[in-house]
Formats: C-alpha cells, sequence, structure tokens
C-alpha cells in the first residue's frame, strides 16, 4: 500500500479554492492540477508498505498526542523558485502545534525504519505541478528556467492576495494512495483526534 500521513480541510476552504484554481488553470493549462477534493496537508509521506507495517504505522500514530491546530490559508507560491517553477501552491499560516505534529509524526514513523525528514517542515496546499518531475518543494538536480507556470505568474501578481478562510483540525488522518488514471484516489485508512 502507498501511504501518507496528512490533515484534511473544510469543505468551505476546499470550496473557495476550488472557485480560485477554476479562475487561473487556463493561464497555466500544461499544469496538471490537483482535484479539489484531493487537496489536503502532508504531514509525512511514507510510501509503499506492506499491510502488517500499515498496521504498526497505525498504532504508533495512535499514541501521538498532539493538539487541535488554527491555520489560515491565504497568499500562492511556486516550488523551489519562481523562475524554476516546479509546483504551485497556496500558503498555510499557523503556530507551533502544525510543525510540532509533523515532527511528532515523523518520530513515530522513524521509530518503525521510516526515512526520517532532513529538511524544516513546510506547511502548504499543492494546487498544481509543472512538468513530469517530482512535487518536493526542495531544489533538485535538474531543475531550472520552466515556463509552465510563467502566464500565471503574471496574472497573479496584479491581481489580491487570495484569502480563503480559517480553520482548525481536530485530527488527522493516514490515507492510502491509489495511482490511477486521471491521478491519484486517496482513501483514508485511519484517522487520530487531536486535543
Amino acid at each position: 500500500m502507498r501511504i501518507f500521513v496528512a490533515l484534511d480541510i473544510d469543505d468551505a476552504i476546499r470550496e473557495r479554492i476550488q472557485l480560485f484554481m477554476d479562475g487561473v488553470r487556463g493561464f497555466a493549462p500544461d499544469a496538471r492540477w490537483v482535484r479539489a477534493e484531493s487537496l489536503h496537508i502532508t504531514l509525512k509521506f511514507i510510501g509503499e508498505k506492506p499491510a502488517e507495517s500499515v498496521e504498526q504505522i497505525k498504532q504508533a500514530l495512535s499514541g501521538i498526542q498532539g493538539e487541535a491546530i488554527a491555520m489560515s490559508f491565504r497568499g500562492y507560491g511556486f516550488f523551489p523558485t519562481l523562475k524554476a517553477a516546479r509546483v504551485f501552491w497556496v500558503g498555510i499560516e499557523s503556530g507551533p502545534p502544525l510543525a510540532s505534529l509533523a515532527k511528532a509524526v515523523d518520530e513515530a514513523t522513524a521509530a518503525l525504519g521510516v526515512p526520517g525528514e532532513h529538511r524544516p517542515f513546510s506547511a502548504h496546499l499543492t494546487l498544481a505541478r509543472g512538468g513530469g518531475r517530482s512535487g518536493t518543494p526542495h531544489w533538485q538536480r535538474g531543475d531550472g528556467p520552466n515556463k509552465t507556470f510563467q502566464r500565471l505568474q503574471e496574472k497573479l501578481a496584479v491581481l489580491p492576495t487570495p484569502e480563503f478562510g480559517t480553520m482548525t483540525a481536530r485530527e488527522f488522518f493516514l490515507y492510502e494512495s491509489q495511482l490511477g488514471r486521471g491521478g491519484a484516489r486517496y482513501t483514508k485508512i485511519g484517522r487520530f483526534a487531536l486535543i
């Protein structure tokens, strides 16, 4: 099973982001746009694991004691840089509990042999990917000038900063990702409360 740990977003925020994407999608027609129902905040990508490992991961995640997380969704950006844009994203503003939860998830899964993260957590919602390369926010070999998002960047530069709303996450999830035609489908296979 291909799995990852993430926070879900409220439907009202999802709808506002969908309207925003509908309005700007035409300025980057060659990008691969994420379906609004698939939007989530990835805390940890784990990858392929056999069923018995998935059960161990669920047990490890159930031991995490995190607090509810207040978040605001606003603005946008491009990873890894504006000129070498590979990913178009919406920004997330939040306090220390979000990074603390990501760290706790990383530590819990690392104890089971999942490689730990070496870079700081970067909270964002991926809206689109340009080119066939990775969606990672960090610079990678082969990154260079990329015109996929150039027209979109020009249009966004003259618009006010978009605001999508605020929410409080009171749970996080273990998801299964099934790759198929038309993109990945995500299914929640574990639910974990935040206090």
